[in-house]
C-alpha cells in the first residue's frame, strides 16, 4: 500500500474532501476513486475518519492510504534502458519518447517500471508500492529525457524531500509555436490545478490550484512553412506540477509543437516536442551534488534542422 501525508493550503479552505484529494498532483487519483477510498475508511482528517463531503480547513492534516490493487503484479521485462548513471542507491535513466513511466489501467506492459524491475532484479524502493517502485518523479509518455529512480527507501525519501523543497535542477528544451516571444527571457508565475471541465487536463486557475513557476529563455528563432515563426526554448522548473511546462507555455500563447492536449497535433511529431535535458540533485546518501545532461533525441534534432532550413 502507499501512504500520503498531506496538509491543506489556506486557498483550499472550505473545499470538499473528495474534490480536494482528486486535485492533488502528488496523489493523482480521480474524484470517484477518492470517494471510494474515503468510504472505505482509508482517509483520515486530523487523525479521524472523515466523509467525502467533509469541508476542509486550512492546516488540516490529511492521511491517505491507497491499498495495492487486488491480484495485480507488475512483471519484469527485458527492455533496453539508456542508463546515464547508476550506483547502489539510485540510477538516472534517459527515457525515450513514447514510453510510459509506470503501469496504469489497461497498460501493464512495456513501461519503464517493467524494464527497471528486470534491470534492478527487483531491488527498487518500495515506498510507492507495486505499481511505482523506485519512481520518485515522472515525465509524460511523450516527453523524453532524464529521470531519477530510487533503489532504496532511504534514497527515495531523500530525493522526495529535495523535490518538495524545489532544490532539484530541472531543465527542459522544447520547440514552441505561436510566433515570436515578446521577451527573449522571462518567468511564468501562474498557479496550476485540474481543469474542472476535463479531469485529464491541467490549467492555470486560482481555484483549487498550487503555485507553479517556470523560467524560460529563447535559444533560437525557427520557421515552419505552415506555422510560421517557432522558437527553440529552454525551460527551467522552479516547481514541478503536472504538465507544468506544457500548461505554462500554452498559457502565454506559445504551446509546444505537437502537443495535442494543450496545442495542436503536428504531422511527424507524435505528442509534444519536449525533452528533459538536464537534471541535478544532491545524492541522498553521499551528499555529493550530481548533474547530468542528455543529448537531444533524433526526432527533435531533425525537426530543428528542418526548421532552420526554412529560414
Amino acid at each position: 500500500m502507499t501512504r500520503y501525508d498531506l496538509v491543506v493550503d489556506s486557498d483550499c479552505e472550505g473545499e470538499r474532501l473528495d474534490i480536494w484529494l482528486a486535485s492533488q498532483d502528488d496523489v493523482d487519483i480521480t474524484r470517484s476513486f477518492a470517494a471510494k477510498l474515503i468510504d472505505d475508511g482509508n482517509v483520515l482528517v486530523n487523525g479521524k475518519v472523515a466523509s467525502k463531503s467533509t469541508k476542509l480547513n486550512a492546516g488540516d492534516e490529511v492521511a491517505l492510504t491507497v491499498p495495492e490493487p487486488v491480484g495485480l503484479s507488475v512483471e519484469p521485462e527485458d527492455i533496453p534502458l539508456d542508463i546515464v548513471y547508476e550506483d547502489a542507491d539510485l540510477l538516472v535513466v534517459n527515457k525515450p519518447k513514447g514510453m510510459v513511466v509506470h503501469p496504469a489501467a489497461g497498460n501493464y506492459q512495456g513501461t519503464l517500471v517493467n524494464a527497471l524491475l528486470w534491470h534492478c532484479k527487483g531491488e527498487l524502493s518500495g515506498i510507492n508500492g507495486v505499481i511505482r517502485p523506485g519512481i520518485v518523479h515522472r515525465i509524460d509518455k511523450n516527453t523524453s529525457g532524464l529521470l531519477i529512480v530510487a533503489k532504496t527507501d532511504k534514497a527515495h525519501l531523500g530525493l522526495a524531500e529535495q523535490i518538495k523543497e524545489h532544490s532539484f535542477t530541472r531543465e527542459y528544451e522544447a520547440i514552441c509555436t505561436g510566433g515570436r516571444f515578446k521577451e527573449p527571457t522571462g518567468t511564468i508565475d501562474a498557479p496550476i490545478g485540474r481543469d474542472k471541465n476535463n479531469r485529464k487536463r491541467m490549467c492555470v486557475t486560482e481555484s483549487n490550484s498550487r503555485p507553479a513557476i517556470t523560467h524560460y529563455a529563447v535559444l533560437e528563432e525557427l520557421h515552419e512553412r505552415t506555422l510560421g515563426t517557432c522558437s527553440y526554448v529552454n525551460f527551467r522548473l522552479e516547481t514541478g506540477r503536472t504538465h507544468q511546462i506544457r500548461v505554462h507555455s500554452a498559457y502565454i500563447g506559445h504551446p509546444i509543437l505537437g502537443d495535442d492536449v494543450y496545442g495542436k497535433p503536428y504531422k511527424g511529431c507524435e505528442g509534444q516536442c519536449l525533452h528533459a535535458r538536464k537534471i541535478g540533485f544532491i545524492h541522498p546518501v553521499t551528499g555529493e551534488y550530481l548533474e547530468f545532461t542528455s543529448g537531444l533525441p533524433e526526432y527533435f534534432s531533425k525537426l530543428l534542422e528542418k526548421m532552420r532550413d526554412c529560414i
